[in-house]
């Protein structure tokens, strides 16, 4: 109905509209999926997948019926590259999975450790030699949610601290919050 009585609204307004916002909704989709893939979550991503694919394939319709409307590409690819932006930022709120945050310093690391452990951190120290000096190494797997607060801990503790995070895919054993060693329960219950 409305192809008929308003063309150039359907061709240059609706259309581009829909192909837009199916890019941006299947390349969000394709980020999320790919970051459920590393993670290993086999059910979840497949699901994914299927819808990716199944709204590429209608934006995709949209513009092979039309090839001859330059409109439609550009709209497409500004879909694609919103579509990556929001992605980006879903990966970065659902913060999902485990990392490894390697911390290096050449300063007391005391003030560090002490904080870390008050707030529950898991952490492995270790003396190492750097390329200049002597450092100090912090070793530490923490849920990825929890990393902001990790940053702020080591850049009001020690703010000249270099580290490096990396994605972890999975974690046996260690100290976590919710989950503390069997031995170590045993000594919370009997200290009760």
């Amino acid at each position: 109905m409305i192809q008929e009585n308003y063309p150039d609204l359907y061709t240059y307004v609706l259309i581009p509209l829909l192909i837009f916002g199916a890019r941006i909704l299947d390349v969000s989709i394709g980020t999320v999926r790919i970051i459920f893939v590393s993670r290993g979550y086999k059910i979840i991503a497949p699901v994914l997948g299927f819808f990716e694919i199944l709204i590429w394939v209608i934006a995709i319709s949209g513009i092979m019926k039309n090839l001859d409307n330059f409109l439609y590409y550009i709209v497409y690819a500004a879909g694609f590259a919103s579509g990556t932006y929001i992605g980006m930022i879903l990966e970065e709120k659902l913060a999902i999975g485990n990392v490894l945050v390697r911390i290096f310093t050449s300063e007391n690391i005391n003030t560090l450790l002490k904080e870390l452990h008050d707030r529950k951190f898991g952490t492995t120290s270790l003396d190492a030699k750097g390329q200049y000096e002597n450092v100090q190494v912090i070793y530490t797997v923490l849920k990825r949610e929890r990393m902001k607060e990790l940053s702020e801990i080591i850049n009001r503790s020690n703010p000249k601290a270099f580290y490096v995070v990396e994605d972890v895919r999975q974690v046996r054993h260690g100290v976590f919050p919710m989950n503390p060693p069997k031995r170590r329960r045993r000594k919370l219950r009997k200290s009760k």
